[in-house]
């Protein structure tokens, strides 16, 4: 990514949930940030435009839905990813299955939301560099991974079905990444106190 960090956020048909999380963190990132997110669907049909429902929920939560078009998983994708981040168990074992070597940089979103959460802000923060921060809290997560468990690792999908369901997954992904998100835009702290992670 040209020097910067990218996350990849991955659904089915990428028009829902893969979708509303790329561009709430697209929101808080802003312009300009070398942190770029961007999404993609295990079955997504390339070129739809993100669900009605999810389009409300995301202008709700103050994200912006203009120009978004879906497209297709690819291994190429996983591979010039940083950090993939799935709405379900399922499709991290489908970005797993087209490049092993991802295994260890890819969560469910809400298993990174919860990880994140128990990360030692210190450790990340003490980085006044956006992409050295991206990889230290990557770092720090998955060195909790095993320690940390989430009570509810998967997005339901909400494709086809209520207006409430819809505002609970969009919920949902927007409390999980109210953490990682946190760090990554936390004011550089010179001398943030950092912590030694347990061992995996």
């Amino acid at each position: 990514m040209n020097g910067g960090f990218h996350i990849l956020f991955v659904c089915t048909g990428n028009i829902c949930r893969s979708a509303l999380a790329e561009r709430l963190a697209r929101s808080v990132l802003g312009p300009g940030s070398p942190i770029v997110a961007t999404s993609a669907g295990t079955r997504a049909v390339r070129g739809r435009p993100m669900a009605e429902r999810a389009r409300r929920e995301l202008a709700r939560l103050g994200g912006e839905a203009e120009g978004f078009v879906s497209r297709p998983l690819t291994a190429g994708l996983v591979v010039t990813a940083d950090l993939v981040l799935a709405a379900a168990s399922e499709h991290r074992a489908g970005v797993v299955a087209l490049h092993p070597l991802a295994a260890a940089r890819t969560f469910t979103i809400a298993e990174f939301g919860v990880l994140a959460r128990a990360v030692p802000a210190g450790n990340v923060v003490c980085h006044p560099d956006p992409v050295r921060r991206a990889a230290a809290l990557v770092a720090e997560a998955r060195s909790l991974r095993g320690l940390v468990r989430s009570e509810r690792p998967d997005i339901a999908d909400p494709y086809g079905r209520s207006r409430r369901a819809y505002r609970i997954a969009a919920r949902h992904i927007a409390e999980s990444l109210a953490a990682p998100l946190g760090l990554l835009m936390s004011a550089p702290v010179a001398d943030a106190p950092v912590t030694r992670s347990p061992a995996p």
